[in-house]
């Protein structure tokens, strides 16, 4: 019998909007929801599906830092320049996945409706084998009333009546071609390219949680959508210890730190992150980082700690759950940590792909009592606060 051989689909992840609407310092797709950015929710959803062969994001390139950091850690291609308008966007992200190759299907999604859930997925898809487009749309239920001012000017007939969301599936020749004709136009989304193009478009029937984050009510209200189902809060503690050893640096939670030593130790001896990532796989009850990375294994031998910390929190991720808090502790004389600190932060929280805001890095000494206290070595301890479905 022939084997039938699953279409390749894309999903192309549309995130070069300024957000000008939303008011914030940054557009909202690289704001914190719920211990991930808006974009890293929305990127995850596409990734941990199925059905979808690869994720590419289309942003403005001005925020490419922010964009860097959001999916610190995901294995995706390098993102697309987007364009003056949304529909420029889309379109030079199509001749993006032209270049590379043309799948057979793309999945056109807004990065700010990070709700989107795997059936709706799942559903524009298989609507693709009867017709070249499909897109994800909520029947109206409410009433239309016709404006005129401040006063009503008639009721709409609501029959018939759906509100579109994303994603919008195509078939990629066929999209790709009606884009190229749309160019210079201002059509309000992708069906409405292919509907000029003269392509059949179905509706799919999605739910009313795949809203577009427009607002901060629209943050507020899909940060409760999210924490609601992830009540099961627990915390898990860790300690790790290092030796000094002839050197003229440390590695302190991700940063190369001066000092007069080294620290000795399999990997790069980080105690920080070794101690944080023992924290995280308490909270899971996963064991210790020693069950994940053997010392006798050679290939962790002077390796990144980034490395057992990002793993520790896909271990999270795979879960459905997410990273609400870390809390550092460095116990030492020497270096000085304070200076350090606020970059600390800011390379913890990238691993985790976490705000910054939700990663504590503090220092004290033992006023030079024990091993510490005489100069030794280094320790640190660490807590992980992780929400989980129930």
């Amino acid at each position: 019998m022939p084997t039938c051989i699953a279409p390749t689909c894309i999903a192309l992840i549309v995130a070069g909007g300024s957000g000008q609407r939303f008011g914030a310092e940054r557009p909202k797709q690289y704001l914190d929801l719920a211990g991930k950015p808006v974009l890293r929710r929305t990127v995850e959803a596409f990734l941990g599906h199925p059905q979808v062969t690869g994720v590419r994001v289309v942003i403005d390139p001005t925020w490419r830092d922010a964009y860097d950091a959001a999916l610190f850690g995901l294995a995706l291609p390098d993102p697309v320049a987007g364009g003056a308008s949304r529909q420029d966007s889309v379109r030079n992200g199509l001749e993006a996945l032209a270049a590379d190759g043309a799948p057979d299907l793309v999945l056109i999604h807004d990065a700010a409706r990070p709700l989107i859930d795997a059936d709706t997925i799942a559903a524009v898809i298989a609507a693709l084998d009867g017709t070249p487009g499909a897109i994800a749309a909520v029947p109206v239920a409410d009433t239309l009333k016709r404006g005129s001012g401040d006063a009503i000017a008639g009721t709409v007939d609501r029959d018939g009546l759906w509100r579109a969301q994303t994603p919008q599936g195509f078939r990629f020749p066929a999209i790709l071609e009606a884009h190229r004709a749309a160019a210079g136009l201002s059509l309000t989304d992708d069906a409405a390219v292919a509907e000029r193009a003269g392509l059949s478009v179905a509706l799919v029937p999605s739910k009313e949680d795949n809203f577009k984050v427009t607002t901060p009510d629209d943050l507020t209200r899909a940060t409760r959508a999210i924490v609601s189902s992830l009540w099961d809060v627990r915390t898990g503690s860790g300690f790790d210890v290092h030796r000094f050893t002839d050197g003229d640096f440390v590695t302190l939670c991700g940063l190369r730190v001066p000092h007069s030593h080294g620290l000795e130790g399999h990997s790069d001896a980080d105690v920080g992150l070794h101690a944080l990532t023992d924290a995280i796989l308490g909270a899971l009850a996963a064991g210790d980082i020693g069950s994940h990375f053997p010392p006798t294994d050679p290939r962790w031998r002077g390796a990144d700690s980034a490395k057992f910390l990002r793993h520790a929190a896909d271990l999270v991720a795979e879960r459905g759950g997410v990273i609400a808090h870390a809390d550092v502790t460095i116990i030492c004389e020497r270096p000085k940590v304070g200076p350090h600190r606020a970059a600390m932060a800011d390379r913890i929280a990238q691993i985790l792909g976490i705000e910054v805001g939700r990663v504590s890095v503090k220092a004290t000494t033992t006023e030079q009592l024990g091993f510490t206290g005489r100069r030794e070595g280094i320790a640190a301890q660490a807590v992980a606060t992780v929400r989980l479905p129930g």
